[in-house]
This record gives C-alpha cells, structure tokens and sequence, in this order.
C-alpha cells in the first residue's frame, strides 16, 4: 500500500523532525518496515523551516504554516500528496489533520483514515467550527482508529451507522525499558538510597495534579525521608514544597532514566472532557520500566492498567492516594498484564487498511 500520514509537527511542543516520538512517528515506520511505500507529511505552526528528508523507510516533508500562510501551505501540501499518489491517507495529531486528511483524500482518490488519541474537541471547546469540521471529517472518513474503548465510543457517535473505530492503544517508545535503579538514581544525581515518588508531565490543577501533592504530604508523615520528584516546571509553591525534588525540563534520553529511578510513580488524571477520553503515554512509559504505578481511576487508565485495584484510585481522594503509595512502598508490584509495542499496534492498523471497501 502507499501510505501518507499527515500531521502538526509539533504535537505537544516536541518537533517530530528532530524529536520524533510515539504513534505520530513509529506507526509510519513500523509500517514502512512491513514494506509499504509511507509517507509522512508534518506542518509547523511554529515557524519551523520547511525540510525534506528520509527516516527507516518513511519520506518526511515539512511545511512551514506561519512563513508561507495557509493557501500557500495547502497548496504545497495538496502538491506533495498528488505527487505521492496514495492509497490511503491518514490524518493524525488534531482536530485541524482530520479536516486536512479529508480534504488531501478527496483531491487524491484516496481512502481516508483518521487516528485520534484524545479527544481533540476538548483542545478548543469554543472552536465550534473546527469541531464541525472534524466531525465531518469522522463521518466521511473509511477508517477511524482511537487510542482506547472510552474515545471510540465518543468517535462512533459521530460516525452515523458506518464502521465502528478500532482500537489502537497507546504504547512506550523502545528506550523505555527495565534499568538499574542504583545507576539512573547516581546518573540524575539523586540518593541511591532514598525513597522517591516521580511525577512526570505537566503540573495543572485541571488535571488534578494538586490532589497529588496532599497525598505526598499525607505519606510523609510516615515516611519522613520520602521525596516527590517532578520534572519540567511546576508552578513555584509546588517546588517551594519540602521534600519535593525538581528536575527541570531533562533531555529525552534521560527520561527513562527517571522513571527507572523510582519506588514510585504517579498518573493524575481528572474527570473532564480532556480526563474521561484520556490514555497518558507517561503511564505506557512507567508499565514499561516495570516501576510501580500509582494512578487516578478513570475509566482509560482503569482500562490500562486492567482494573488492577493496587494502582488505582478514586478521583479526587488524596488520602486513597497516600494509602495507596504507602502500600506500593512496602510491597511494590509492577506485574502489568497488558503492555503492547508499536510493532503489535502497526500490525492492527495495517490489517484494518487492508480491509476491503464497503
């Protein structure tokens, strides 16, 4: 098959020309691996030069939004996608690729498919619009594929008879894996020998992050020597916190480093839009190291983390939380059952394209 993946080349502040990551990155290449022709097609908003270059099979070509305006960048953009000549066409990233991805199809004859991993309507719930546009782009679409149960049950609502969306799940990139805790703990200049509880992501109170915070104060109080590490910026009374430890924003390459470092780590999650459709990469990351997990229940990190009651807890309750660290603190189970590769989820994805029209 020829494949064109169209996306934001900066999903979540990270440019995928020279930090690529996750479902963005690897499903093109596992399937360009499988022997298919891919192609993968990124815009900046940012500003980002325009690049052409080739990655394990797959041809990137970059556009620059905010240098070249957006007719000028649809043009290019419908130019790169006729030239390629795909089979299929699949929009990634937001609301903004599936419109795109749609409209690249129509131009091109090809099948369109549309991967989402978040509800993208609660990006911009104002933006109704583009929420229009996305939900057209859902009900023309062949394909859709989500990353867990909860956000296809929300995209089939859309979809108005045609077929359900697949799920694709979420998985770790390969660095995450089992380390020596010792040596990361000495790498990233932390105690050998101290207790570390680990928050990685962004610090906000939307997400429930503060409820985190009562419930290190609550473990303290039986482990005095206990440490809360958090990486990136948090806001300052979080670092102003005693015993909380902040790493700053660290390289990509240390960041299995710093989850291998912990007793401990911790998923906070709220119930909202954003919450309820929500399956964090950061869990997927910490499963693979095999470190103990901590995380608030919703329904999709419930579904990650296969209803284990030893990693979860109510929304909301930091005194469960305490509990719940503490118990992970003296008995630590990292015995996950459920922890797929991009490898096992390219697979799924190149047996639903296969699938013969309706």
């Amino acid at each position: 098959m020829r494949l064109l993946f169209v996306a934001k080349r900066e999903p979540q502040q990270r440019d995928l020309v020279h930090r690529p990551y996750g479902r963005f990155h690897w499903l093109p290449m596992e399937l360009a691996r499988r022997g298919h022709a891919v192609s993968l097609l990124l815009v900046s908003h940012r500003g980002s030069a325009p690049e052409s270059l080739e990655r394990g099979g797959v041809r990137v070509s970059t556009f620059n939004l905010r240098g070249a305006g957006i007719l000028r960048t649809l043009a290019a953009v419908e130019a790169g996608a006729s030239a390629f000549g795909p089979d299929w066409v699949i929009g990634c990233s937001d609301c903004w690729y599936g419109w795109l991805a749609a409209r690249l199809a129509g131009r091109t004859g090809a099948r369109l498919a549309i991967d989402a991993y978040d509800d993208y309507e609660s990006y911009m719930p104002w933006n109704l619009p583009l929420h229009w546009a996305w939900r057209s782009a859902l009900r023309s679409a062949d394909l859709v594929t989500a990353a867990g149960p909860h956000l296809a049950s929300l995209l089939n609502r859309e979809r108005m008879g045609k077929a359900p969306a697949v799920v694709l799940s979420m998985a770790a990139d390969p660095e995450f894996t089992p380390m020596d805790r010792a040596a990361c703990r000495q790498t990233l200049g932390l105690d050998i020998a101290g207790r570390y509880l680990g928050y990685v992501g962004s610090w906000s109170g939307s997400r429930g992050s503060n409820a985190l915070l009562e419930a290190f104060r609550i473990a303290r109080l039986q482990y005095p020597d206990l440490r809360l590490v958090v990486s990136g910026r948090p806001p300052p009374a979080v670092q102003a916190e005693p015993g909380v430890v902040t790493t700053g924003y660290l390289p990509d390459a240390q960041m299995p480093l710093l989850l291998n470092a912990l007793d401990v780590a911790c998923v906070v999650t709220a119930d909202t839009a954003f919450g309820r459709s929500s399956y964090p990469a950061k869990l997927c990351e910490a499963m693979a190291c095999e470190v103990p997990v901590v995380a608030t229940e919703t329904a999709p990190v419930a579904w990650m983390l296969d209803q284990n009651p030893r990693h979860l807890v109510p929304l909301g309750d930091p005194v469960a939380f305490a509990n719940q660290i503490i118990a992970q603190l003296e008995s630590p189970s990292a015995a996950y059952l459920t922890r797929p590769s991009w490898t096992e989820i390219a697979l799924g994805l190149e047996q639903a394209l296969l699938q013969p029209a309706d």
